[in-house]
């Protein structure tokens, strides 16, 4: 089948790899522009650029395709049976959604309609989801609002990571890409109930505010790293927390309880397994503490 590919960050390069070992005829793929990176802001391709390369593949790199009516007839002239859609970055026009036959197809890191939207990996860690999954769904022109064609489920246990159900999530929309072009399912509406949106993370969303729930900020831990990485301030630095368990304690909000990083939360407190100053190495807890005491007492912001 006579297809493009279009996406941007690791999530997507197994499906690249499935379509392009399964045969497929990958006509072009399309993903980010290449952006500094690094300590010395070399410009560097994204991830699914790379694997094309690698692969043998023509790269495209436009920077805006809305308006540009050239990008719309360059990919309609490609002739393309479909278009699949991984974690882009840029939103199709409907001139573009509209060129291949059977349309554009999108591997969502979701059980639709839950957690439309930028993030849902780490939605569904961050709500205490039990389970994520994968949908294939025929774009439209609305917010992953298209209907969908294939959905398989994976669990989310007390202790998943956004980089395992990442990995995991990823490895599932390979599979499920190559049967979807291969079966030719029908197209099946989203439910109009259970619609939640997965906006955007920014650092902010890292900050831990000490006022919430134990339980929940163990789960931001594990719902933002590596990025944006969750942190509190304390003596003017701002400290990641890269591993965390919840635990028995209780005092006034972001209050040490004891000399090991034990920190009271709004209910609960939380344990700080793992650390990192700005510049400095990860360390685990008691490593950190012997060059950067919390003592019983300490107030952390």
């Amino acid at each position: 089948m006579r297809i493009a590919f279009m996406g941007s960050p690791d999530f997507s390069v197994p499906a690249l790899k499935a379509l392009h070992q399964a045969g497929h005829d990958i006509a072009a793929v399309y993903c980010q522009p290449p952006r500094p990176a690094g300590r010395g802001q070399k410009e560097t391709p994204c991830p699914v650029h790379r694997a094309a390369l690698e692969l043998g593949l023509e790269v495209r790199t436009p920077t805006r395709l809305k308006r540009d009516t050239a990008q719309h007839d360059a990919f309609a002239a490609l002739g393309l049976d479909a278009a699949v859609v991984a974690a882009y970055g840029l939103i199709l026009p409907k001139a573009m959604l509209d060129a291949p036959k059977r349309g554009c197809l999108n591997i969502h890191a979701s059980l639709l309609p839950r957690w439309r939207g930028a993030a849902p990996i780490h939605a569904a860690i961050l709500a205490g989801d039990s389970e994520s999954g994968i949908t294939i769904m025929r774009m439209d022109e609305g917010l992953d609002t298209g209907p969908m064609l294939l959905t398989q489920a994976t669990p989310i246990g007390p202790d998943t990571t956004v980089q395992a159900l990442h990995d995991a999530l990823a490895a599932i929309g390979a599979d499920l890409i190559l049967r979807a072009l291969a079966e030719d399912p029908p197209a099946i509406a989203q439910p109009e109930d259970g619609v939640t949106y997965a906006p955007k993370l920014t650092k902010e969303d890292g900050r831990l505010d000490w006022n919430k729930d134990a339980a929940a900020l163990e789960r931001r831990v594990r719902a933002l790293n590596p990025w944006p990485g969750t942190f509190f301030d304390h003596r003017g630095e701002q400290i990641r927390v890269l591993a965390a368990r919840v635990e028995a304690g209780s005092g006034a909000p972001g209050t040490a309880l004891d000399d090991a990083a034990l920190v009271a939360c709004g209910t609960g407190a939380l344990r700080l397994a793992r650390l990192q100053r700005p510049g400095r190495a990860a360390m685990d807890a008691d490593a950190f503490l012997r060059g950067f005491a919390l003592p019983r007492g300490t107030q952390l912001g």
